[in-house]
């Protein structure tokens, strides 16, 4: 199979589980293959985990699941070296975060410290145990879910987390037709395992390489970098958006034009992209009288900064 063929197969294959979320199959997949991290936030029962579940399914990879609870131990995610009295040497015991899907679910009912265990991963992809360094298999990518942080038994997620996640999505609720077939499933049956792997470790490693090859215009760079420096000057925000962040954007733009086979980037494709990359990574302005910290505000200064920057012909 060609690169299109082989993404058309990727979405077609978790669309049998996820009904009527073709937006979020695709930026799923994109978020893939520019080797991002994914945060689904949303309320509880809309099928954050069931897409996880799905994305990882698709994939002949290996899959982990990590469920995070308010005494979860930053050694129960990373691994701990354990004496090994025949050898008279200590051994590290690789933890759920040695995987190519890990499913970090409820992310934010567990403590800072332990959150904070996921950074080195996430940014390097390696684990520094006992002055030891163990690289992590390729792809990796976490997927990690949280409900609404105004949710009882939650902690919020610091920035240098969110800044991780190269995107954060909402599923939301299915319309009565989507649901309805939901509904008509058998009741024994999971509804992940219907589905089997389409695409082994290998073809996505080589999807990624070819999402860093599209081409992105000198204009369209300039464009992309006018938005961030427009989010670090907005009256609104008292944080803006990272150089990390604009990397992301434009490694999340390469890769939705891979998915809609294509070559180049376009204007487009930023305008698209940018509330679901920036608008984790930016801050509201309290002395402004902002008081709420809900992404869909965020998601709305995003959205004026993009009405207001020039978009490149």
């Amino acid at each position: 199979m060609n690169s299109s063929q082989s993404i058309k197969s990727l979405q077609d294959n978790i669309a049998q589980v996820i009904k009527g979320k073709a937006r979020v199959i695709e930026m799923a997949v994109v978020c893939l293959l520019a080797r991002g991290h994914l945060l689904i936030e949303d309320v509880p029962g809309v099928g954050k985990t069931t897409l996880a579940h799905s994305l990882a399914r698709s994939l002949d990879c290996s899959f982990k699941r990590i469920q995070f609870t308010s005494d979860l131990l930053p050694s129960d995610i990373v691994g701990i070296s354990v004496f090994n009295r025949q050898k008279q040497a200590f051994e590290f015991m690789p933890g759920p975060l040695f995987a190519n899907i890990v499913l970090a679910d409820e992310i934010n009912r567990t403590t800072p410290k332990t959150q904070s265990s996921l950074l080195e991963a996430m940014s390097e992809a390696q684990i520094s145990v006992d002055n030891h360094t163990h690289p992590l298999r390729q792809p990796f990518m976490v997927i990690a879910t949280q409900n609404p942080a105004e949710y009882h038994g939650t902690f919020p997620l610091p920035e240098s987390q969110l800044d991780r996640f190269l995107m954060r999505l909402r599923i939301g609720y299915p319309t009565p037709d989507e649901e309805k077939k939901v509904l008509d499933r058998p009741p024994s049956l999971h509804p992940a395992d219907e589905i089997q792997p389409v695409l082994n470790a290998q073809h996505i490693v080589d999807l990624q390489a070819q999402a860093e090859k599209v081409q992105m215009e000198d204009s369209l760079m300039d464009y992309l970098l006018a938005i961030v420096l427009a989010t670090r000057h907005n009256n609104l925000l008292s944080l803006g958006v990272s150089t990390r962040g604009a990397l992301a954007l434009c490694k999340a733009a390469k890769a939705l034009a891979l998915v809609r086979d294509r070559t180049y980037c376009l204007p487009e494709d930023i305008k698209e992209l940018a509330p679901t990359i920036l608008s984790h990574r930016v801050m509201l302005n309290r002395s402004q009288g902002v008081r709420t910290k809900s992404f869909e505000h965020t998601e709305r200064v995003i959205q004026d900064i993009l009405d207001s920057v020039p978009v490149p012909v």
